[in-house]
């Protein structure tokens, strides 16, 4: 039976989730059951897309991203795949209407990655909507279970938040971008000119102003999605003040991390403020 291949696609969108991302995978248990199938395919299916650009060394990766690109929008247009992740994405898109304009703006974006070791600001803000922005807006597509209105009063809200989680991993993966991609991720900065703390601080003055707008959004959020949203801006925003307290240098010498331990007490945090204090 297809039910089965469905719930089955679903299934192993989730275990890719959690397989590389204990953080969202935390995030994603704190939503309401309703939400969470299709949150796990839309993370397992971008989370599918970087891996194909920032992984699979020794292939053909512009003809595996061709393929991926070309899959995708087949799937959609005939409501099967055999890939698992774009099967149940594709179930998604449909379920909850989310605009090829966006799908293409992603994969753009994953695209330019292929060819591109760093950016001018223009193509860095471009490069940041489709890799972080409309990946926000998907998830505020199921959010709002296809309330037109509710989504256009959340989409900019919801852009800040994924922008400011992409450019804090950038903060925080500056040392592996360089050193096994060869990428850097602070606009109008190239590899050969390095980075500062002018630089850095510039950055962060963006991610904190982000921060700031994405949480006006976050208040607003259907109480299914609420406090997994706000556990995962509360976990950003702990890394995001860890970076600002480094030096550059400490940055392109290892990965900031926030303990497994510590994500839990943020959860903690969070279950407690939003039913608690009843943040709304």
């Amino acid at each position: 039976m297809i039910t089965l291949y469905h719930e089955t696609s679903f299934q192993l969108s989730k275990e890719l989730t959690n397989a590389y991302s204990t953080s969202f995978g935390m995030g994603i248990k704190a939503f309401s059951r309703s939400y969470r199938d299709s949150i796990y395919s839309v993370y397992a299916y971008v989370r599918l897309a970087d891996e194909i650009v920032d992984s699979f060394h020794g292939y053909n990766k512009p003809e595996l991203m061709k393929r991926f690109r070309e899959e995708t929008f087949r799937a959609i247009e005939e409501r099967i795949s055999t890939n698992p992740v774009i099967h149940s994405f594709q179930l998604v898109v449909h379920k909850y209407n989310i605009g090829y304009d966006l799908i293409d703006a992603f994969l753009t974006s994953m695209e330019m990655d292929l060819e591109k070791s760093s950016y001018q600001r223009n193509v860095y803000d471009k490069y940041i909507y489709g890799s972080a922005e409309v990946v926000g807006l998907m998830c505020l597509k199921v959010f709002v279970n296809g309330n037109n209105e509710e989504y256009n009063q959340l989409l900019h809200p919801a852009k800040m938040l994924g922008s400011a989680f992409q450019k804090v991993n950038f903060l925080r993966d500056i040392k592996s971008d360089i050193d096994e991609r060869g990428r850097i991720y602070l606009p109008n900065i190239h590899l050969a000119e390095g980075i500062d703390n002018s630089s850095k601080k510039n950055l962060e003055n963006e991610v904190e102003e982000e921060f700031r707008q994405a949480m006006h959004g976050i208040l607003k959020l259907p109480l299914g999605v609420r406090l997994g949203v706000y556990s995962a801006y509360l976990y950003y925003y702990g890394l995001f003040k860890k970076i600002k307290n480094l030096d550059v240098n400490e940055l392109l010498k290892r990965r900031v991390r926030i303990s497994n331990f510590t994500k839990l007490l943020l959860l903690l945090k969070s279950f407690w403020q939003i039913r608690v204090l009843r943040i709304s």
